[in-house]
């Protein structure tokens, strides 16, 4: 047996659903939305590329229930106001050559981008760089509701599956956080409590859905954050999700606070939250994906061989070759070529992956790095641009529900 054929090896899920192999591309926010919600011709052959070059499943960055807390104007929005036929589109590009493509359910809460919105967290904050409202009974209410609708119409759209968003500080992740989260109701306290909103977010999503469409679940190993989510209670929201109708398990860390170093700052040369993910198999029997730091085929074979993991989450290296599963099937390119930055501004290095993406989307990537200064600027006076059609479209503040 070659060295590498344990990651193209299929895995069932608990759903019954068979990946075709190991390899997956982990949400990223790609920012190749059209502004009013809906998938452009770039995002759809960005995911297709993916589905082309071997993956099993790609998984589309924060797709929102509704506007009133994306992550950024570049974000999805699937809901009954959607035109399902862009989005089915979407659904049948990215599913090709055997591939899954997953919506991850978003709710940025929080950290719900201000221009669009007015961010909402578990607990009303007023922090340097972060200032927010608390949530009513009835707006936490609306969150499993919401994400159990996309859920439903994305899976009558054509797509895959969908994972629920609990990690990087958005929403679920900051109910899960003490840093977040100071509710003196069912929702705070104790972990148990802090974990609700996410089980009835999982068990209204199954609902919609029945019984044989994959739900995932995002999930931080810990926050990286003094006073946030650490590793004793995340392993108690896995021991959690073992008894739940969840199909894989995605392990990440890190949270886009203020300030906070990424989880990309972790030192080494990954994957960052391998050890985790070894005190997880031994709490939950759901199959485990772990995101963050690969780099090289032998990384990604190792954490799948050594049992700790059944699926590995790519991104940036993806971004750089998106071909790169069929290329390690064939024995080439056992890590792609990592551009090296030195004094980036804080969220630089994101907005040049981030408009790679839209080469990659275009058919126009190459191999020159370019100039990180541009492509800050390309990015923001993108994002500009469709804050404005955001506006426009949805005639309102997000964030004024009624």
């Amino acid at each position: 047996m070659q060295q590498h054929a344990v990651l193209f090896e299929a895995l069932e899920l608990p759903c019954g659903v068979v990946l075709k192999n190991r390899i997956a591309k982990s949400a990223m926010s790609d920012s190749l939305g059209d502004g009013t919600g809906h998938p452009t011709s770039e995002q759809n052959r960005l995911y297709q590329r993916w589905a082309e070059g071997g993956l099993a499943v790609s998984i589309i960055g924060e797709v929102q229930p509704t506007p009133d807390y994306a992550e950024k104007p570049g974000n999805l929005v699937l809901n009954a106001q959607s035109d399902l036929e862009k989005f089915r589109a979407l659904a049948e590009q990215g599913g090709q050559n055997g591939s899954q493509l997953w919506l991850q359910l978003g709710h940025a809460g929080a950290l719900a981008y201000a221009p669009i919105s007015s961010p909402k967290g578990p607990s009303a904050l007023d922090l340097p760089g972060l200032r927010c409202e608390g949530m009513t009974q009835d707006e936490i209410d609306r969150v499993p509701m919401g994400f159990a609708e996309t859920a439903r119409l994305a899976q009558h759209a054509g797509f895959g599956g969908v994972q629920i968003h609990a990690a990087h500080g958005f929403l679920l992740s900051q109910f899960l956080s003490p840093l977040f989260n100071k509710r003196s109701d069912g929702y705070g306290d104790s972990i148990t409590n802090r974990m609700k909103l996410l089980l009835n977010s999982i068990e209204a999503t199954r609902a919609a859905v029945g019984p044989d469409f994959p739900i995932a679940v995002k999930l931080n190993s810990s926050d990286q954050l003094e006073g946030g989510l650490g590793e004793d209670d995340a392993i108690q929201v896995v021991a959690a999700l073992e008894t739940s109708s969840v199909d894989l398990i995605d392990i990440s860390g890190g949270t886009y606070f203020p300030g906070a170093k990424s989880a990309s700052d972790s030192a080494g040369r990954g994957p960052y939250f391998i050890e985790f993910a070894k005190r997880a198999r031994r709490v939950t029997s759901k199959p485990l994906m772990l995101t963050g730091g690969f780099k090289t085929r032998a990384q990604a074979d190792e954490a799948v061989r050594s049992g700790a993991v059944d699926v590995v989450g790519l991104a940036r290296a993806l971004v750089l070759e998106p071909a790169l599963p069929n290329l390690w099937m064939a024995n080439q390119t056992p890590e792609p070529a990592f551009p090296r930055f030195s004094e980036a501004p804080e969220g630089g290095i994101t907005a040049w992956y981030t408009m790679r993406l839209t080469e990659v989307g275009t058919d126009n990537e190459t191999g020159d790095v370019g100039d990180l200064g541009q492509a800050i600027s390309d990015y923001d006076a993108r994002d500009a641009t469709r804050t404005e059609i955001w506006s426009r479209h949805f005639g309102r503040q997000a964030g004024d529900l009624d």
